[in-house]
């Protein structure tokens, strides 16, 4: 038996859906503990169930499972959101990441740090120059995250009706752990060959 797991990268489908709401509520009580407010509000929670499951419609939510089963990451993209940047940002030169989650037995596999890069070289390879995020502006605990993976802070926006806005990029050139890439397809438990970043890209 092995000694450790490897991760592997792939498209979410409709079956991962308990699996990654299960996720989902896991990161809400764990917030709840570290102090902050995020997603403690149900209809913000609604809603963003609601885009979730389009996103996976969409083909543009990924999860992260093992060789041994089991969903322990999630990362979604998405389009620009026009609360937040604007045409002075250029939205195009930038692929755009939402819902990065990461279970919390999957601690210290450095998951959210190897999505991130992964998402680093997808977007290298659809020619664009950043990597951006926008996560809830009283979240500062997460702030620092990122900016320990080597985001900045661009600025915070605070439109009334949202509670997210502390946005921040990375150039897509900056990786993490370059070292420790995820496999991008299925695991050897499923049918069919793995694919490379590219191939990813274009089906999301």
């Amino acid at each position: 038996m092995k000694s450790t797991l490897t991760e592997y990268l792939r498209p979410a489908r409709a079956e991962d859906v308990p699996a990654l709401m299960a996720l989902r509520t896991e990161a809400e009580t764990w917030l709840g503990t570290k102090g902050t407010d995020q997603w403690s509000d149900p209809e913000t929670g609604g809603k963003a169930i609601t885009k979730w499951r389009a996103s996976i419609d969409e083909g543009r939510a990924w999860v992260v499972t093992s060789d041994v089963g089991g969903v322990l990451a999630t990362v979604s993209r998405g389009p620009v959101d026009r609360d937040f940047w604007t045409d002075d940002d250029h939205p195009e030169s930038a692929l755009y990441l939402y819902k990065l989650i990461v279970a919390r037995q999957a601690g210290g596999h450095q998951l959210g740090a190897r999505l991130v890069d992964w998402a680093s070289n997808l977007a290298a390879l659809e020619g664009r120059d950043w990597v951006r995020i926008d996560t809830w502006r009283t979240n500062r605990g997460l702030h620092a995250y990122y900016e320990r993976l080597g985001f900045k802070h661009v600025r915070t926006e605070s439109p009334s009706h949202r509670r997210s806005g502390w946005l921040a990029q990375r150039a897509v050139s900056e990786l993490s752990l370059p070292e420790r890439p995820l496999v991008v397809g299925r695991s050897p438990s499923s049918t069919g060959r793995q694919h490379s970043a590219g191939e990813a890209g274009r089906q999301s």
